[in-house]
């Protein structure tokens, strides 16, 4: 009896480790499972999110869509209050306002004010439309029509088109035919409006995007920096008055590259308080070309300096490259070169005119913007009228002003009367191949003692 109670007891012992044992194994091997479950992922390339285990926390981005803001889109209601609102909403959390593609808005003068959450962009793959009426525009809103300001970090981009409208702008009232007897056509302010501003707004990106018929300048950059615009085209009739392409004052730390600009005036313009400026890359035609100035205007000082053009196009301007300075300014423009600019029927390839004026009478004035250090390198192609026109103060001549590979010839299209290059007072040096040839006597060796009265100047600036 004894013998069989312990015998029963020894087989619930072994039963009991025998159960223990089988707990251990079967609660391990889930363990091991779940531990390999867990690697990370390898990934290839960018654009791959990566594990939420081993990623940090993805940004979450925004779309505000001008028509989720009650934007009409159909070319006569006013859908400014409506981009106000997508801009204010996605000022404040970043993100993009969108202007939808196959989409016209109308849209009032406006100010997309910042500063803003950084990397916000503006995509526009429809199209902005001004009021085409002269007396829709307020008084008070006739410096511009689209302004961005004290906005830092921000694109505007987008397959889409900003359309100025400025027809009505461009033609005088006398040149409106009278459509019924005592009917005379709206009266154009004095001022006109820019169709794009930036102000005070610093590393800005423009690309992609059409800007056309605007009123006045296309697209202006004042008092900003850190400006990049890529692969725009900018589009105005021939005879559409002062619609520069791009315009550029008190502006530093720029570049303008692979554009198509056509306007009624300078395809770039350069003005006072700008430095460098990189331009490269540019089909230009038609238009005035790409100019400094003008500068010193009622005696003002004008600083303008580390300016760097080069492979750029032009067809059918009334200039190539040129400075252009009135009398009496204070100043200096320094440290300019223009290379690789290949000319076709251009009428002044080269254009250096410190005698600027933009009125049929003028006074003559001592004093002047002083130039120094311009480079003229590689400029080639046909010219309409004459090859260069180099024009220098009598008060202070332009001095290191060197011509590189100078290679122009008489269009075939034009058979009229061509003038010979023309240089006055202007210092520097001459080498390579000169076309034509008088152009190898447009500059003068020396020049020491004039570049000591042009250090006063410089120090206005600098």
């Amino acid at each position: 009896m004894k013998r069989n109670t312990s015998n029963s007891l020894l087989f619930f012992i072994f039963l009991l480790i025998l159960v223990f044992l089988t707990s251990c194994v079967i609660s391990v091997e889930p363990r091991k499972s779940h531990n390999w479950e867990r690697k990370p992922r390898k990934h290839h390339g960018h654009g791959h999110s990566q594990s939420p285990a081993s990623s940090p926390a993805q940004t979450q981005t925004f779309t505000f869509d001008v028509l989720s803001f009650g934007a009409k889109a159909n070319e006569i209601s006013d859908d400014s209050k409506a981009l106000l609102a997508a801009w204010e909403a996605a000022c404040k959390v970043g993100g993009t306002v969108k202007i939808p593609a196959e989409h016209r808005f109308l849209i009032k003068p406006i100010t997309l004010q910042g500063p803003c959450m950084p990397h916000l962009t503006l995509q526009i793959d429809g199209t902005l439309m001004a009021p085409p009426a002269i007396s829709s525009w307020p008084k008070s809103s006739l410096f511009q029509w689209i302004n961005f300001k004290s906005i830092h970090s921000f694109t505007l981009q987008g397959s889409g088109t900003i359309d100025g409208q400025g027809f009505n702008w461009w033609t005088s009232s006398q040149n409106y035919p009278m459509q019924k007897k005592g009917y005379y056509p709206e009266q154009i302010p004095v001022m006109k409006p820019t169709a794009v501003r930036f102000y005070s707004s610093n590393d800005v990106t423009v690309r992609d995007i059409k800007i056309i018929n605007s009123p006045l300048c296309h697209l202006k950059f004042d008092n900003s920096k850190g400006i990049k615009v890529n692969n725009i085209t900018i589009s105005s009739p021939e005879n559409s008055q002062n619609t520069d392409g791009i315009h550029l004052q008190n502006s530093q730390d720029a570049e303008i590259q692979r554009s198509n600009i056509a306007s009624g005036d300078d395809c770039v313009s350069i003005q006072t308080g700008c430095s460098n400026i990189h331009i490269h890359h540019i089909n230009c035609g038609p238009g005035h070309g790409i100019s400094i100035g003008g500068l010193g205007k009622d005696r003002s000082v004008a600083c303008v300096s580390n300016i760097m053009v080069n492979d750029v196009s032009m067809q059918n301007t009334l200039y190539g490259v040129r400075i252009k300075t009135w009398q009496g300014g204070i100043g200096m423009v320094k440290n300019v070169s223009f290379t690789r600019v290949q000319v076709e029927d251009v009428k002044s390839p080269i254009t250096v005119d410190q005698y600027y004026c933009d009125k049929q009478v003028w006074k003559n004035q001592t004093g002047t913007v002083v130039i120094s250090g311009v480079k003229f390198d590689k400029i080639y192609g046909t010219y309409a009228f004459q090859p260069i026109h180099i024009a220098c103060s009598n008060s202070i001549p332009c001095t290191d002003l060197d011509l590189t590979d100078i290679q122009l010839r008489p269009s075939q299209k034009y058979s009229g009367f061509f003038q010979q290059a023309f240089c006055w007072n202007s210092y520097g040096k001459s080498q390579g191949p000169m076309m034509p040839s008088n152009i190898d006597y447009c500059v003068r060796s020396g020049g020491g003692y004039i570049k000591k009265i042009s250090r006063s100047h410089d120090s206005v600036c600098y």
